[in-house]
């Protein structure tokens, strides 16, 4: 065990501190007055001696400690893609750095940013249930704003006025918040829309600036092909009002203006066969235009454009990885140079790991401190060593389990009692009752087929229907009541397939239960029993990989949909200030969708009837009708009628907003099916690389554990495991890359699997060597 005065190779120490470290404390060691570490009670155990050596030890260990925390630091930078020029580098700095590194200010950011648009559902135009006096929420916003303020004044005394300044996301807020501050008076606020920056610049929306990062990094080669996509455009609108604007009957091309219009239009398909039929009445032969015209912009271009961006995407993936992974080297050589001591600068040992970790996982307890050392400490050496600290972010994400050494969790329990468990494990494992249950579901299915026709013939068969429902449910029951205890509770829990069958059961069991008393409301818990006929999905490799890449995507789906939440909340303030109250019943007469905002009243012999266009209702009055709108302009069925339904009532220059708007979900939209091909072909070139054996149906969503580590504590293991990410794929996928520098044969030097970083560092050249550490920097400059 490490004495307590074995000195830093970089020190770190406050002012107070500073000089009070000389070449006698470095020779603790060599008088017998080191002390040892107790790892279970977290203390340090010190030798009495005289009192210099207490005052030195004391400092040291201030010392030490402050190595720790500067150590958990740049993990942490190296964890969540900080840039290193913002560190911290001084003390005064590195308390402003701790207080805006905290889940408290993380929350305060969150809930200002949610205040701040949230505001406006109740200012004008506001939803009318909501609608709150100008002072109150202009009282709330100014209160928003300061704290705001506050959030920049920490970020400002923790940066410095330099690097606060070349941080973009918070000029960008600064901006906002003077530009609002300033103008007090009543003007067009079209800077609300600017409001979302606030929250994409909390930590906890780290995933939505990382795909608006993405969707900025893809618009080059998205541009191009826009352009060209736009030429085409043109050059067709020039050619359709030569040849069809003699045609007094045809409005779509009675202008170049027109023309350009209904063929932007053309390319959503939102109105076609429309805008043909003018002409093709005339003349036959002008489909060819229009099919000619299909051909090229949307089958062709547009195909071309999600391949272009499909392609910019994928090399995006490739290079965020590697320059994460290098980041993330990069801050675990800044750290262990800060671990290391002058009488072993070649490893971090148990002691220098256990104080990392306290400041690194606070929360963290001091068995899985120790177990996490372990798992690094692969080869068994006395010191980590680089080679092992790179495996830091990899290990630290596991989580610790006690369970006995046995092969089952019966392993105790009475011979007989043993046996009948045993059986009853053979039994769920085997194949045979796999497909039984396979065929007890797809009868289930086939049930409630036949069950839900007679229903919509008119025919209820109530009365022999409840004990079709009580006999699949007793099975699904018994099924998961053999499981749990064939498997144990901990195995079974642990498979996503395992969860989904016990949640879909526990749903059945309600539903018949709101059936039993006749609880209405509860109905349609009953709905969700075909959820079962997903596990025949099951069988099928293919249908697996489907299912388990769509379970991969959903939080990254989840990001992406607020990423379109976020653009929907700017075009919207922006379509509010300029188009609220603009449409309204019987609006638009002079336009070619009048009928679509038409509200009359019809008789029909004795009865009169209303006819309601209904388009009125796509309106900008506030801001949840906005969104409704934008969602409908999104799915681009007939959007051009609410687009010239709002240019009859304003301006021509109107288009220029759905138009724009149409672009900007374009892009989304494409950077979302980009993302869903690229999760897909990864997945499959990663299992044909790999030649990963079939999975076991049973266990398609099972967590997969990496970099396990069984510890023996008596009878007791302790087992590790966490979920597979894509960064674990991608260091298997593209280990051979890796390892190669540039393609060139390196026979010459054997790279481990574990020396990424010596590549990366001859594409990306980078100091990583002694590195001083900021703090003493600032110090020894002081």
């Amino acid at each position: 065990m490490e004495s307590d005065d074995d000195v830093p190779l970089i020190l770190t120490w406050d002012e107070a501190n500073s000089g009070l470290l000389n070449e006698d404390t470095e020779r603790g060691d060599e008088n017998g007055r080191g002390g040892n570490y107790d790892i279970v009670n977290n203390a340090v155990v010190s030798t009495p001696g005289p009192q210099n050596h207490r005052a030195q030890n004391v400092s040291l260990r201030q010392s030490w400690e402050m190595n720790y925390q500067e150590a958990a630091i740049y993990l942490q930078e190296g964890e969540n893609n900080d840039k290193f020029f913002t560190h911290p580098r001084n003390p005064k700095a590195l308390a402003a750095y701790l207080f805006a590194h905290n889940h408290l200010f993380y929350m305060m950011e969150l809930l200002t940013g949610l205040l701040l648009m949230m505001l406006s559902l109740c200012e004008a135009p506001a939803v009318p249930s909501l609608r709150l006096d100008v002072y109150v929420h202009a009282t709330l916003e100014l209160l928003a704003l300061v704290m705001v303020a506050f959030e920049l004044c920490m970020k400002l005394r923790w940066l410095g006025f330099h690097t606060f300044i070349r941080h973009k996301r918070t000029m960008v807020k600064f901006v906002e918040a003077i530009v609002v501050l300033i103008r007090q008076t009543s003007h067009v606020r079209v800077t609300r829309a600017l409001r979302p920056i606030f929250l994409v610049d909390c930590r906890y929306c780290g995933a939505v600036r990382r795909n608006l990062r993405q969707i900025f990094q893809s618009l080059p080669p998205f541009i191009d092909i826009l352009l060209l996509l736009l030429f085409f455009m043109v050059i067709f609108a020039i050619l359709g009002f030569c040849l069809f604007s003699p045609n007094t009957a045809d409005p779509y091309f009675s202008t170049l203006e027109n023309s350009l219009v209904s063929l932007f239009v053309l390319v959503t398909t939102a109105n076609f066969p429309d805008v043909m039929m003018p002409a093709y009445s005339k003349n036959r032969w002008s489909c060819v235009f229009f099919i000619v015209y299909l051909s090229i912009e949307l089958y062709f271009i547009m195909n071309l454009l999600l391949a272009v961006v499909f392609d910019t995407f994928n090399d995006v993936e490739k290079m965020k990885f590697k320059s994460l992974l290098l980041h993330k080297r990069s801050a675990i050589d800044h750290a262990f140079q800060l671990l290391v001591s002058r009488q072993r600068p070649m490893g971090v040992s148990l002691k220098q790991f256990d104080g990392l970790m306290r400041f690194y996982r606070p929360r963290m307890s001091a068995r899985d401190r120790f177990l996490t050392y372990k798992a690094l400490n692969t080869s068994g050496a006395p010191m980590l060593s680089l080679q092992d600290f790179y495996k830091f972010f990899e290990v630290t994400g596991l989580k610790w389990k006690a369970r006995r050494s046995g092969e089952y969790w019966f392993d105790d329990l009475p011979h007989t009692t043993f046996l009948i468990f045993k059986g009853i494990n053979l039994l769920v494992k085997s194949k045979a009752f796999q497909y039984f249950m396979y065929v007890v579901v797809a009868i289930n299915g086939v049930w409630i087929l036949v069950e839900t026709y007679t229903l919509n013939s008119g025919f209820s068969w109530s009365r022999f229907v409840p004990w079709s429902y009580i006999v699949f449910l007793t099975i699904y029951g018994v099924e998961v009541l053999l499981k749990i205890t064939g498997l144990g509770p901990m195995a079974y829990f642990s498979s996503g397939w395992n969860l989904f069958d016990f949640s879909v059961t526990v749903f059945a069991f309600l539903g018949l239960i709101a059936l039993a008393f006749d609880m209405e409301p509860f109905y349609f818990i009953v709905v969700l029993r075909p959820l079962q006929l997903l596990r025949l999905f099951k069988i099928k490799q293919r249908y697996r990989n489907v299912l388990d890449t769509m379970f991969e995507l959903f939080p990254r789906m989840a990001s992406l949909g607020l990423t379109l939440i976020i653009f929907y909340y700017s075009f919207a303030i922006v379509g509010m200030e300029f188009f609220a109250d603009v449409v309204y019943p019987n609006c638009c007469n002079t336009s070619t969708v009048a009928d679509s905002y038409r509200q009359i009243n019809v008789t029909y012999g004795n009865k009169t009837v209303l006819e309601e266009g209904y388009y009125y209702l796509n309106n900008f009055n506030n801001i949840l009708s906005s969104f409704v709108t934008l969602f409908e302009l999104t799915v681009v069925n007939n959007w051009y009628i609410t687009m010239e339904g709002v240019t009859s009532m304003t301006t021509h220059w109107s288009r220029l907003y759905f138009m724009t708007f149409y672009i900007v979900t374009m892009v989304v939209m494409t950077i979302i099916v980009a993302f869903i091909l690229d999760a897909f072909v990864f997945r499959m070139n990663y299992s044909r690389k790999n030649r990963e054996p079939v999975e076991n149906p049973e266990g398609g969503f099972e967590r997969v554990c990496v970099g396990g580590v069984r510890y023996t504590d008596n009878t007791l293991l302790n087992l590790c495991r966490r979920s597979r990410t894509k960064s674990d794929l991608s260091m298997k996928m593209y280990e051979e890359e890796i390892q190669v520098r540039n393609g060139r044969n390196y026979s010459e030097c054997h790279v481990s699997r574990w020396s990424v970083y010596t590549f990366l560092q001859s594409v990306f050249p980078v100091w990583t060597h002694k590195v001083p550490s900021p703090l003493q920097s600032a110090q020894t400059r002081s």
